[in-house]
């Protein structure tokens, strides 16, 4: 069946525009007409894309496209006002498709209306755009459909969207100072070894005489990368790809993920920071009245960590086993006697929920803490690093530059 993209106006003399499935332009106008839209034109798809693209001169790279966090935060905001409101689904999806800047969205919510005019849920729709919208957006949306409260749902992803925006915020701003640094020091010691050290080596044969061992070490290493740049760049670019590609498959992706709670200073940084999106993951998918084994089995694929995401799943399958919820998540060893204290009092009560969300709070509190202290846990360590290559210019350049002059004053 042929898609038409239409321009018109709804009840309120807003201006609207979409897609629409249909047999022919006449039975897309009674479509739009049905759902209280007055079209203004109608023109085939096929025809509409070749006419944009004439008239811009732009050409799309799909697989470069991406939808931010922030865009889903807006629309997720915005389909909590319209459902709030009233607006039928439909039409509320429709009217917002014509607001959205970003292209690859506006594509996904007009293929959502049209799955909705054909019968289908939501929650059905969105697991069709699984680069956009997660497994746990679809699991919450689809218990909003079930509960009839649709606006609510919207409304949780909001605002659970914003604390992860947050907080992959303040990660990237905490490591920004030290990344910038070390990316420093890394071009420092480039232009050392291919500009200065050789300079200081024409300087050395032109006035004769020994050269000190460690001015040796420093020339040695300056003419292999002077004379072998291009190799070393294609094992940097070869060893780039070959570990992006290794990262790709399930077992290096596995490692991938367990090696980085191991890094020093940021690697226990990196272990609460999943703890707390697990436990606020799974104290809202609770709340929403989602069973706990599926609950388990939507956050495991929802706390970005493969390693940290089989033990959610171990947990899962210890409680169908008929294991407590403390139990199975004692038998990971993931929690600290204090959460699991926490746990253990949430579940005797029947508000697991409820220690679930005083946990994540308890875990984001101890991320905070810890990121405003990294800058001052790492910076002996630049200092440390900086005062080396101070040490090794001055042994290895500077020295033989002292003896021959005492030895030309001598």
């Amino acid at each position: 069946m042929p898609h038409f993209e239409y321009e018109g106006r709804n009840s309120e003399g807003e201006k609207a525009h979409g897609r629409v499935e249909a047999d022919g332009r006449s039975q897309a106008a009674s479509q739009l007409l049905a759902d209280g839209i007055t079209p203004i034109r109608i023109t085939p798809i096929s025809q509409a894309a070749k006419d944009d693209k004439k008239g811009s001169g732009e050409i799309r790279l799909k697989f470069l496209e991406k939808v931010s966090v922030d865009e889903l935060i807006m629309f997720s905001r915005q389909m909590y006002s319209l459902t709030k409101a009233g607006v039928p689904l439909t039409r509320a999806m429709r009217g917002l498709a014509g607001s959205l800047r970003n292209q690859m969205l506006q594509e996904a919510v007009t293929e959502l209306s049209d799955d909705l005019d054909k019968g289908n849920t939501l929650s059905a729709a969105m697991n069709k755009h699984p680069k956009i919208f997660s497994d746990l957006y679809t699991s919450i949306i689809h218990v909003g459909e079930n509960t009839g409260r649709l606006d609510a749902s919207f409304a949780q992803m909001a605002a659970y969207l914003e604390l992860e925006r947050n907080t992959v915020k303040n990660v990237k701003q905490a490591t920004r100072y030290p990344t910038f640094v070390f990316i420093t020091i890394a071009a420092a010691m480039v232009v050392i070894n291919i500009f200065v050290i050789p300079a200081f080596k024409s300087v050395f044969e032109s006035l004769g005489g020994g050269v000190p061992w460690q001015t040796q070490v420093l020339i040695g290493i300056s003419n292999f990368m002077v004379d072998w740049w291009h190799l070393l760049l294609a094992i940097m670019v070869a060893g780039y790809v070959f570990f992006k590609r290794w990262k790709k498959t399930e077992s290096g992706e596995l490692q991938w993920d367990k090696s980085k709670l191991r890094f020093p200073l940021i690697g226990s940084i990196f272990y609460r920071v999943i703890l707390g999106r697990f436990t606020r993951t799974f104290s809202m998918v609770l709340k929403a009245g989602v069973p706990i084994e599926q609950g388990l089995m939507v956050v495991s694929r929802a706390v970005g960590n493969k390693y940290i995401g089989g033990k959610v799943a171990g947990m899962r399958q210890a409680i169908e086993r008929g294991e407590s919820f403390t139990q199975s998540a004692a038998r990971t060893g993931m929690f600290s006697p204090l959460v699991m204290q926490m746990l253990a009092v949430g579940e005797e009560t029947g508000q697991v929920d409820q220690m679930l969300s005083e946990a994540a709070d308890f875990y984001e509190e101890e991320v905070d803490y810890d990121l405003k202290n990294l800058a001052t846990a790492i910076e002996p360590i630049l200092i440390m690093i900086i005062g080396g290559m101070v040490l090794v210019l001055a042994l290895g350049v500077f020295l033989p530059l002292w003896e021959l002059s005492t030895a030309i004053k001598g």
